[in-house]
């Protein structure tokens, strides 16, 4: 579950500066939904930057379980 959220996260995320990017090269104006698309994710991934050491304070064992994770495809 958690590959399946990294990778719409990462889809999203590409998609979002790769429209920006070019929306910036060709002078134009972004797209309202794609502003507060990157509003969100922008959000999420502050929230996680600060609420994950939080939580792996609080439960050490867990976090130490998370550190020999192995991801294969």
């Amino acid at each position: 579950m958690l590959a399946v959220a990294g990778l719409i996260y990462s889809a999203l995320l590409s998609f979002v500066w790769s429209s920006a990017e070019r929306n910036r090269r060709e002078a134009r104006a972004h797209p309202m939904v794609l502003v507060y698309v990157g509003y969100v994710l922008c959000g999420l991934t502050v929230a996680l930057a600060v609420l994950l050491p939080i939580w792996a304070a609080f439960h050490p064992v867990e976090a130490a379980a998370l550190a020999d994770l192995k991801l294969s495809l």
